[in-house]
């Protein structure tokens, strides 16, 4: 079963079930708050042929509706892309006087990790994808790039869940690749049950191309495809991608910040100086040879006498 909470018009997870290995052994779940979005979301279902989609209305996090139990829903596949740093995430579960706690939720989604600010509910989403994560469940979201090094409550949130060995892999993406945003975003990878203890790191923000008639980046199918063979592998690849080890993490304070983990710094050639002052030499010379033709022009012309 695979599930986007935050589905929008359905893309992300039509694409996910496509590229399961039996799509049509997957059922589709998926909730989106806004009325408009979510009709589209129905009807790309019934575009794509997928009859038994479950794609509910409401805000996942004030009021989730993927329930059994009484309880979140567990899925096998979590897919999303939510709103980045969504202010007032709150609103379903808090009245906003005073400070949010564990206690507010009632499906314990905080539980252990802490409340996210109030200011920004990037980790709402993400606490709530993995209340949803079936034993070996596994999640993949699209987030801001602060999500991996924003102090505070975050880093607490981020660093329960490296010790609980959730985190699997960080993916930066290129800019202006998400319509809506020209910010450079992330893909946090978690797993449930894993048996290692690393963290892949992937650094593909210089892999995008801009299309020749729009501004907007695309990732073109060998883009896509060098990242996936990159984790497929969980390799270490030179100003690519790296796997660090928990300790390396615990080093860097739980920070997750790419370029802590993969360089992809590139040394300038040395300057040839006397090849530059050689050119320099030969454009004072064409200067000087510029200046003497128009000297002559000026006096054809009248504007100047010899």
């Amino acid at each position: 079963m695979n599930i986007d909470p935050t589905c929008g018009s359905a893309s992300l997870l039509i694409k996910a079930y496509k590229e399961s290995n039996n799509p049509e052994t997957v059922k589709l779940y998926g909730q989106e708050r806004n009325s408009h979005t979510h009709s589209l979301a129905k009807m790309n279902m019934y575009l794509h042929n997928i009859t038994d989609a479950e794609i509910l209305r409401g805000d996942t996090i004030g009021n989730p509706l993927h329930i059994e139990n009484n309880d979140i829903k567990k899925f096998d596949v979590v897919v999303a892309n939510p709103p980045f740093s969504l202010k007032k995430w709150y609103s379903g579960i808090h009245s906003g006087k005073g400070n949010v706690t564990e206690d507010d939720d009632s499906y314990r989604r905080f539980d252990g990790y802490g409340v996210p600010p109030k200011s920004r509910g990037d980790y709402a989403f993400v606490l709530h994808m993995i209340k949803s994560l079936s034993e070996d469940g596994v999640m993949a979201t699209v987030v801001p790039h602060g999500v991996l090094f924003r102090s505070g409550s975050e880093g607490k949130i981020r660093e329960k869940m490296l010790r609980d060995n959730l985190i699997d892999a960080v993916i930066g993406l290129p800019e202006n690749l998400f319509y809506g945003t020209s910010i450079p975003a992330a893909i946090l990878v978690v797993r449930k049950n894993r048996k290692k203890k690393e963290v892949l790191f992937i650094d593909s923000s210089t892999e995008g191309h801009y299309g020749s008639a729009s501004n907007q980046n695309i990732l073109r199918e060998e883009d896509i495809e060098k990242i996936v063979e990159t984790y497929k592998e969980y390799i270490t690849k030179d100003k690519y991608s790296y796997v660090a080890s928990f300790d390396e993490i615990k080093e860097n304070d739980f920070n997750l910040n790419i370029p802590r983990y993969v360089d992809t710094f590139e040394e300038e050639e040395p300057v040839d100086m006397e090849a530059v002052q050689y050119q320099m030499a030969e454009l004072e010379s064409e200067l000087k040879d510029v200046e003497e033709r128009m000297e002559e022009f000026l006096v054809k012309l009248g504007l100047k006498e010899v």
